[in-house]
Order: C-alpha cells, then structure tokens, then sequence
C-alpha cells in the first residue's frame, strides 16, 4: 500500500522499556534517551511525546539554569533529526509529595509542590518549543472516598489549570482522562468530565482533551464515541491509541491488537472529522511485550502504526452510498456483515 503521509504520528520515549512489570525484574538491557530517540525516524514518527523528567532527569533537585540548560541539550538533538515535541507533561505520581494526589492533596505543601513543578514543567515546555501540556491527573482521586471531599478536589484541580494558564499564556492544557488505576477511581474518569473543566477555566479556548483508548475502555465505552464527542467540542487536540482486553489493569497492548474493528472505527472518526488537519499528531501509547528481545523491542511501535494506517486505507475504501443504502433500509443486519467482509477483505 502507498505511504500515506497526511498524518504525523508521535510516541514517548517510555514506550521502549525493559519489560518489569509488578509481578516481574527487567528482562531487556534498557537503551539510552539518545538511542531511543535514534530510532523514531526510522519507525515512521516525526512527533515525540514527553514527561519533563524524560527531557530533564532528576528535575526536582536541579536549578532553573540547570534546568533549561538541559532543555536546551535535547532541543539541538532532536532539531538534529528533525523531531518534533508533541507534548510536555509533568509526572506528578513519582515524587514522595504526591503520594496522596498532586492538587488534590490533603496536605498544603504537597499541593504547593504539585504546582510548582506544574510551573517547571511549563518552563521546559516553552524552552523547547512545545505549546501542548498534557496533565494525566494520575493520583487525582481517592484510595478510600471518605478521605477527600470530591467537590472541593475538582475545584483544587480547576485552580491548578487557572494558575498554569495564568502563569503563561501561550501553553494550552490538554486534560488526559482515566477512570482509575493508580487510584481506586479518578475524580475525572472521562473526556466529558475533561471538557468540563476545560469550560469552567478561566481561558476555555486553552483546555481541551487528550483521549487514550484503553482508558475510555476501562470506564466501560467506546473509544470511538468518546473521540466523537471531543470532536463536536473542537477539542480533541490529542490521541494515545492502544488497545485493552478488558476491564481491569491498563495494558497499552498493540493499536488494534485485541479488537480491530474497534480500532477501525477509531481510525474512522478521526479521519471523518479533519483530525490531524490542525497539526495534531496520531499519538501511540503501547507497552512492548515482556517476552520481546531486546533487538526487536520497536515492533509494538512500528506494527501499531502499520495498523492505523491499513485501516486508514480500509476507511477510505469503504463503499459509503452501500453503508448509506443498508441504514436507510434499517437492515443493520445486513450492515454489521458489510463491515466485517471490508474488514476481512471481501
């Protein structure tokens, strides 16, 4: 099949790692930040996504000057090879303070803490040249519900997003919904909850979502739907595709790998709906399995993205005025065959 270039797809370093998971040691030699970003141009991805601490290890022990002269060091790499960053998102469940949440901590100086890096992360966003701050309100919920008030977290989560807004003005904040895991649940389990933070900011043309599949799937819906909607909101400003088997841990298995015509139907709304023609990126989020060696430990990558685009060849081949024929007949028996002899090549 011809290349097919209209979209740009983007990774994070993390998504190349050594197989420990929590039952297990590492199985692979890990591979250096500059080896990982090595391999980007060669797997197809142009965009690279970022945590700050990807692009700035040990921030929280190092100076402003350290800092940004560090930021600085990956820029002319990656300017070197043509990359560029998609997104910055500080990891606010690492550190010893956000043990309990980051803005919604129990304890004042835990929440200081969150913001402050907030801010640092902001800084390396700007001193990059990335505009898009991600926040994957991780920790954002409860272990146990009587040990917050879930009414005022959401409003501790709204004053963090005011205060980054305040604090400079060219970021946008895409919010990154997940109903739970590692918390027991999430106090914004889905992109409609996103987007209702994004409304009650104080600069709403500045917030908009981020939508990861297994996410949506783990809050029992449909990606595709989920994406739709962020859609009709002009808001759908990010994607991490995977896949999920089920309702329990995240996996970030393969893009399609579990359910294909789920995933076609992801492929399909995006392309339907000019995602990608404002400069998003198709981003992946997907774990490399654990029995992989380490000299293949890029297929997950590559096979993902080989993925969305045969099922962008299989959206743009589909027989509309046959799809539109069997729905106003209202034979979606006949229809659901349609699809699946497409999808099977018939």
């Amino acid at each position: 099949m011809p290349e097919l270039n209209e979209y740009r797809f983007s990774f994070g370093p993390w998504n190349i790692h050594e197989g420990e998971d929590p039952f297990g040691p590492p199985v692979r030699d890990s591979y250096s930040f500059d080896e990982k970003i090595g391999f980007y141009r060669d797997l197809g991805f142009v965009g690279i996504q970022f945590h700050d601490d990807d692009i700035v290890p040990d921030i929280d022990g190092k100076t402003h000057e350290q800092i940004m002269r560090q930021t600085r060091n990956v820029k002319r790499l990656i300017e070197s090879l043509g990359l560029t960053p998609e997104i910055v998102a500080p990891r606010l469940w690492f550190a010893p303070q956000t043990i309990d949440g980051a803005y919604t901590a129990n304890l004042s100086s835990d929440r200081d803490y969150a913001l402050e890096r907030s801010k640092r992360c902001v800084d390396v966003a700007n001193e990059i040249g990335c505009r898009n701050i991600v926040l994957w309100l991780a920790r954002e919920g409860t272990y146990l519900r009587e040990a917050k008030d879930s009414a005022g977290a959401v409003g501790r989560i709204i004053d963090a997003i005011n205060t980054m807004l305040d604090y400079e003005s060219n970021i946008r904040i895409l919010v990154e919904p997940k109903p739970n895991e590692p918390m027991d649940q999430a106090y914004i389990p889905t992109i409609g909850h996103a987007l209702g933070l994004a409304y009650i900011s104080k600069d709403p043309d500045r917030v908009g979502g981020l939508i990861e599949s297994a996410h949506a799937i783990l809050a029992g819906l449909d990606p595709s739907d989920e994406m739709g909607y962020a859609l009709h909101h002009k808001k759908l400003w990010s994607v991490h595709l995977n896949d999920q088997n089920g309702l329990k841990f995240d996996e970030d298995k393969a893009f399609g790998s579990v359910d294909l015509r789920r995933a076609f139907n992801q492929v399909r709304i995006l392309e339907e709906h000019g995602y990608g023609k404002n400069g998003e990126f198709v981003g992946l989020d997907v774990k490399v399995m654990r029995t992989q060696p380490r000299e293949i430990s890029t297929k997950h990558l590559l096979n993902s993205r080989k993925t969305f685009l045969r099922l962008l060849e299989k959206v743009r081949t589909l027989d509309r005025a046959v799809e539109r024929e069997l729905i106003e007949a209202r034979d979606y028996e006949e229809l659901d065959l349609y699809i699946l002899d497409h999808l099977l090549g018939g």
